[in-house]
């Protein structure tokens, strides 16, 4: 199968190299790797010339962009620009962050996975962080089915029929959501280990946690999924702060009319899934 990765990359110079490396050593290579430089500081666009000079596949886009982090909309902004410089000349297309390394059989796999399972729309692995005793060690806060951002392999069939990526913060809980609701399975390869080499903080943003309660009204959660979740959210960060500025987010977004990321007939589908896996929690 022929597949393309694009990596958006903003001050990455520490990690992207390792990243490039891990790719280069693929079983089965990408045919194209477009790394975004999203407006770096850093030494991140001489290290991509310097692969990209000896690599003829690996690409550089340059950005501008706003230089604040913008949870979720900055990310898929960088890797929209990769994208279009492609063409559609493949089978499955990926969103990598250039902060991993993957085992050399990934690709191979990811691969072998969607041919072996026609209904598969998204696949990846799982991340593992490193502790504090130097060990790697399972992170993934989600449901097992659900694939992390940093690593997401799409079909092209799936792509296309969700519409991209959505640049907006939940970009990759609903892109899941729509995979299911067009009929796409969503699968996590449980052998594939995809070492994170910077763990991203869980401490409190008020931010964040304000923009992620905007997210749950754009995909139409409504009032009382939102609630729940924002609840789960608290619970894990162990901070009653992140349930309330969520809240506030999404009331936000209802007095401003904030326009939604799905339809009313994808909102209808998201929440009968979402009271689904509720109640199976609970059963």
């Amino acid at each position: 199968m022929r597949y393309y990765v694009v990596i958006p990359a903003h001050n990455e110079e520490g990690t992207l190299g390792i990243t490039l490396q891990s790719l280069l050593n693929q079983t089965l290579p990408a045919q194209t790797i477009v790394v975004v430089d999203d407006n770096s500081t850093d030494g991140t666009s001489s290290l991509i010339d310097s692969f990209s000079q000896d690599h003829n596949h690996i690409k550089k886009i340059s950005r501008v962009s706003q230089p604040e982090h913008v949870p979720g909309g900055k990310v898929v902004q960088a890797f929209n620009s990769g994208l279009a410089a492609l063409d559609d000349a493949y089978d499955f297309i990926v969103k990598l962050d250039a902060d991993l390394v993957l085992p050399p059989e990934y690709f191979k796999a990811i691969a072998s996975h969607f041919n072996s399972h026609p209904g598969c729309g998204i696949a990846g692995g799982f991340a593992y962080e490193k502790t504090s005793g130097d060990s790697w060690e399972l992170n993934h806060p989600m449901h097992s089915d659900h694939v992390r951002g940093g690593f997401k392999a799409y079909t092209k069939e799936c792509f296309k029929v969700i519409g991209g990526l959505k640049a907006a913060i939940g970009w990759d809980t609903v892109d899941e959501l729509l995979a299911r609701y067009h009929g796409f399975e969503v699968d996590t390869l449980p052998e594939l280990k995809v070492l994170h080499l910077r763990p991203l903080g869980t401490s409190y943003r008020p931010g964040s946690a304000a923009l992620q309660g905007e997210a749950f009204y754009r995909m139409r959660y409504g009032l009382i999924i939102s609630l729940l979740a924002s609840l789960k959210m608290a619970w894990k960060q162990k901070d009653i702060r992140v349930f309330l500025a969520n809240h506030k987010g999404y009331w936000n977004a209802v007095k401003k009319n904030i326009p939604r990321i799905v339809t009313v007939r994808e909102g209808k589908f998201i929440r009968k899934y979402r009271w689904k896996r509720i109640f199976s929690s609970l059963s």
